[in-house]
C-alpha cells in the first residue's frame, strides 16, 4: 500500500462519519460535506491503486 491508498482510504472513513453525524442531527451541510469527502477518498485511492498497478507492471 502507498501513501494515496492509506489517506484515500482515511478520507472516505472520516467522510462516512461526517455523513452520519449530518443525517443524526439533521445537518445537511455536514452530511454533504461527508458524501463529497468520500468521493475526493475514494478518487485518492483510486490514484494510489494506479500508482501500484504501474509500479509491478
Amino acid at each position: 500500500m502507498n501513501k494515496d491508498q492509506v489517506k484515500g482510504t482515511a478520507e472516505k472513513v472520516k467522510g462516512k462519519v461526517n455523513e452520519a453525524i449530518g443525517r443524526t442531527t439533521g445537518n445537511a451541510k455536514q452530511e454533504i460535506k461527508g458524501e463529497v469527502q468520500q468521493v475526493a477518498g475514494q478518487a485518492r485511492k483510486n490514484l494510489g491503486d494506479l500508482k501500484e498497478a504501474v509500479k509491478k507492471a
